[in-house]
């Protein structure tokens, strides 16, 4: 198709759970598009129907939803390239397959998956490791080896064979990357690569190859895992007459470790306690947990996962979408590995949480607060949000640390009862509680004002009975102001609770005298 625009695409294979360096490569892709004026495109790999997994579609989906990445077309999102699946492009990939054969750029192969597991066991006791290139081929069972009647016969029988790429001896590929500059790989060290499975169904790097080209893709920004068979990709092009309209290549950096050594893994994210998804997958015995079921807002994920990889060249660090979407530039990503560092990815979300107003923040607790606790009227809330976006770093940690905005307090600072309770003080306490009754309702300011006036009358300075009222509201010394508490609970539940805490306090004495 022709494109005056540029069109860039996100390519996952349904095989389980969409790691997070899935996630950055969606997000760089989609961030280029917008910024350009561009198209987001979104193709299913699922040719390799083996390592297929129900549920992983609508599991990729989903965590783009929640990322807030749309793309423009694909599956269940239109467009004029469809259809956007790999398996169901098989007559397309066809084709191709027979223009590459035609050619003389592809040849038939028959040798099984048993001969060929043979061949590679008997080169391990020799120097060179079994290939399938120019200098085993035509040892081989192909049709560049066999007679052409036989090749003909066995192809009318049904015989089962693959087509496989004829990969020129003795030559220099070329592969111009945006971050890595001219990468140059040599023809012998590449092997003849399977472009059609026995089963009929195309390899990652026919239909990959095939899909761009069609769908008009201008730009492909991948991991750096796929830069060693973009040499075959560029040879594919060129075999099919292709090689003026490739598109640009970048290859992205790799996501580290948290240590930094190796690059990170699924199993890491188990055996470390940190996410490495974006949502939640069940994966096997133990169900692996997603940034989301974390507690992570989804644009503190991505401000994190811009920068493994991309540096604005600025001091700032906190980014909007919108503004991640105007300063993000190609030429800014870097070639290096990035480490991934949980406990930015924790800084960054509590940064987003202190800069998200509290409604917005009633809106992401909400759904999870019946999973805890009784639910709470809309207000009380928004106005929970408020007093807390300072103090936690993820959803957990608010309601975690929040606990007692919706329960009895569960543990009281045995240390802080010691070294403030005293019996006498249980009489200023309740002679408080029946000042602050004289006048309800009661702002902030007028909780504050009646206590240091009665703290003035009997001598009394705030640090002798603030940390009792402290610990007994919320048990610790940790958290909203003490008159913040006041004015959002009231009269009637501050009396309550301190009479609860007061009872515990003077047990908790007795019990260490």
């Amino acid at each position: 198709m022709k494109n005056d625009a540029p069109r860039l695409r996100f390519a996952p294979s349904p095989t389980g759970a969409l790691h997070i360096g899935g996630i950055r490569t969606a997000l760089y892709n989609y961030l280029l598009a917008r910024k350009w004026g561009g198209k987001f495109i979104l193709r299913i790999e699922d040719t390799d129907q083996s390592r297929y997994v129900p549920g992983a579609e609508a599991y990729i989906l989903e965590a783009l939803a929640w990322c807030g990445i749309q793309p423009d077309e694909g599956p269940g999102f239109g467009g004029e390239c469809g259809p956007y699946r790999q398996s169901e492009r098989t007559a397309i990939y066809d084709r191709f397959i027979g223009q590459l054969l035609q050619s003389g750029h592809a040849y038939v192969a028959f040798d099984t998956t048993e001969e060929l597991e043979r061949y590679r066991t008997e080169a391990e006791q020799s120097a060179r490791p079994f290939k399938y290139d120019s200098f085993t081929r035509l040892q081989l069972r192909n049709s560049l080896a066999l007679p052409s009647d036989m090749v003909n016969r066995w192809l009318a029988d049904g015989v089962p064979h693959t087509v496989r790429l004829k990969v020129p001896e003795d030559e220099t590929i070329l592969v111009q990357d945006q971050i890595r500059g001219e990468v140059l790989f040599h023809s012998q060290e590449l092997d003849d690569k399977v472009l059609r499975k026995a089963d009929g169904l195309p390899t990652y790097h026919l239909a990959n190859v095939v899909d761009d080209h069609l769908m008009g893709i201008t730009h492909v920004v991948r991991g750096e895992e796929w830069l060693p068979s973009t040499a075959h990709h560029v040879l594919l092009y060129r075999a099919l007459g292709l090689e003026t309209a490739m598109p640009v290549f970048a290859h992205l950096p790799l996501i580290l470790k948290p240590g930094g050594q190796g690059k990170l893994s699924k199993r890491d994210g188990m055996q470390l306690g940190i996410p490495v998804f974006p949502l939640s997958w069940p994966g096997g015995d133990e169900k692996m947990t997603g940034f989301r079921e974390a507690g992570f807002l989804p644009q503190a994920m991505l401000n994190f996962l811009a920068f493994l990889g991309w540096n604005p060249g600025t001091e700032q660090e906190l980014f909007s979408f919108a503004e991640l979407t105007k300063a993000f530039a190609l030429e800014e990503i870097g070639k290096s590995g990035a480490r991934f560092d949980y406990e930015k990815a924790r800084w960054f979300n509590q940064q987003h949480i202190q800069q998200t107003d509290p409604t917005d923040l009633a809106d992401w607790l909400e759904p999870i607060l019946p999973e805890r606790y009784r639910p709470v009227a809309r207000e009380y809330l928004v106005a929970f949000c408020g007093l807390m976006r300072e103090r936690a770093a993820t959803a957990l940690e608010f309601l975690e640390t929040g606990h007692y905005f919706f329960e009895p307090v569960r543990v009281f600072d045995t240390h802080q009862i010691a070294r403030h309770w005293s019996t006498t003080l249980r009489g200023h306490v309740e002679h408080m509680l029946d000042a602050w009754s004289q006048e309800q309702p009661l702002e902030k300011e007028r909780w504050q004002s009646i206590l240091d006036a009665y703290l003035s009358e009997h001598q009394l300075k705030p640090g002798e009975i603030l940390p009792v009222f402290r610990v007994g509201l919320a048990g610790t010394m940790k958290g909203p102001a003490v008159y913040d508490l006041m004015a959002l609970w009231g009269m009637s539940r501050v009396r309550d609770k301190m009479q609860a805490a007061m009872d515990h306090f003077d047990r908790t004495l007795r019990s260490t005298a």
